[in-house]
């Protein structure tokens, strides 16, 4: 099985019919480069984390060069290629050139997958026959809500009836997954619940519950908090408990939730509750200081104990997803309280170098050593995935994680 990436670059807010209200990435700053996994030891920055992180394109990519670029993936796969999705910093529905982007990628006869789409640019609900007619067979479709008024005002979406018959058309075809971003008094509770039932009617496939953040703590890395000044965001456990009422309420949708939670697997974490699983994972028998972020710490916490490891070596900061963490989390630590060695999230934007320097400030030096990607798989991953792929994940990070400790820690 061999999935392609057809990237067609654009920039937030800029290449999407502008900003929702809520959008991350509004009011984002240029800030300096946070280091990362990819960095090299001796220099802090690279593409990636002074780049990636912030999806920053010139623009759209021409058409020519998106095929160009394509054309060269394709020659160098092995095997058939059995999806191709079409991704980027700005909207596909804002492409200058998609129906010719749809309709050359459609020659293929491969099924095309939208990884996201506002549906902001779209204005023809006509549009939904012509992808389906050239193979589109999936898509993650940002809603909002149900109702064209509410949509209009916090996507500033220009033609939301249109945009909501063209997800009612695509759902009756094709898989359809739908994207709701939580903001509360807006659209949780009752304006929540029409959403999805409307949603169950239609024929959409599931959909992710996105808790809305306005915070630093919460993932604004960008000097861009808050994006709606004087915004209530739900807590985290809050937010769980929508998501898991939803879920209930709503059997035949596939109903999952970022950062927290899929009901279906009990997932983030779902080893912790898996005692022979947990048997399985090896042993620990050495000292060392995990970071985490606030909303994985109670859980790891968990399997830590179960591995006869020492629960209160897992040290949570304020940042509440791990991968998240920067410098300025690890600034805030008390480091009487921290091993020689650490180990730090894989993913987290800390370069390495840096990292040991603030780990160390108190004059005693300190290890850093950069654990697994990924422990688990969050709400938006785990909805394409099955209880056993999770689990294997889990298995394989906290293995890996496990032999990290035992091999660089200290003797208990």
């Amino acid at each position: 099985m061999v999935h392609l990436t057809v990237d067609i670059g654009g920039r937030p807010g800029a290449d999407c019919r502008g900003f929702c209200a809520y959008c991350y990435f509004k009011h984002a700053k240029d800030v300096p480069a946070f280091g990362c996994r990819y960095c090299l030891p001796f220099l802090k920055g690279c593409d990636y984390c002074t780049r990636g992180v912030k999806e920053e394109y010139a623009g759209f990519i021409p058409l020519q060069d998106v095929a160009a670029a394509f054309l060269a993936d394709l020659q160098s796969v092995t095997g058939d290629v059995t999806r191709i999705t079409i991704s980027g910093g700005g909207d596909p529905s804002c492409y200058p050139e998609f129906t010719d982007l749809i309709e050359l990628l459609g020659t293929l006869e491969v099924p095309l997958h939208i990884g996201y789409t506002s549906g902001k640019g779209f204005d023809d609900p006509g549009i939904a026959e012509f992808l389906i007619a050239h193979n589109l067979r999936e898509v993650s479709f940002t809603v909002f809500a149900a109702d064209p008024a509410l949509r209009r005002e916090w996507m500033h979406d220009p033609t939301p009836e249109s945009s909501l018959e063209i997800i009612r058309r695509l759902a009756a075809k094709i898989e359809v997954y739908a994207a709701v971003v939580i903001l509360p008094g807006i659209n949780d509770g009752d304006v929540l619940t029409q959403t999805l039932t409307w949603l169950r009617e239609i024929g959409v496939k599931g959909v992710i519950l996105m808790r809305f953040a306005n915070t630093p703590e919460q993932g604004l890395i960008l000097e861009n908090a808050p994006i709606l000044p004087g915004q209530r965001t739900h807590t985290v456990e809050e937010f769980r408990e929508i998501v898991c009422k939803s879920a209930a309420a709503y059997p035949s949708l596939r109903i999952s939730g970022t950062p927290l939670y899929d009901p279906a697997f009990d997932s983030p974490f779902a080893l912790r509750n898996m005692p022979d699983l947990l048997e399985h994972l090896p042993k620990i028998h050495k000292k060392a200081t995990l970071i985490t972020g606030a909303v994985a710490t109670p859980y790891i916490k968990s399997v830590v104990s179960a591995c006869g490891g020492d629960p209160s070596s897992v040290v949570g900061v304020a940042k509440e997803i791990a991968c998240l963490i920067t410098i300025d989390d690890l600034k805030q630590l008390d480091l009487s309280a921290v091993e020689s060695t650490v180990i730090i999230p894989g993913r987290a934007f800390l370069h390495d170098a840096e990292a040991e320097k603030i780990l160390s400030s108190d004059g005693v030096y300190r290890t850093v050593v950069r654990g697994p990607e990924m422990l688990s798989a969050d709400g938006e991953t785990s909805m394409g995935m099955s209880e056993t792929d999770v689990l294997t994940m889990e298995m394989e990070g906290f293995s890996a994680l496990i032999r990290l400790i035992n091999q660089y820690g200290n003797s208990t």
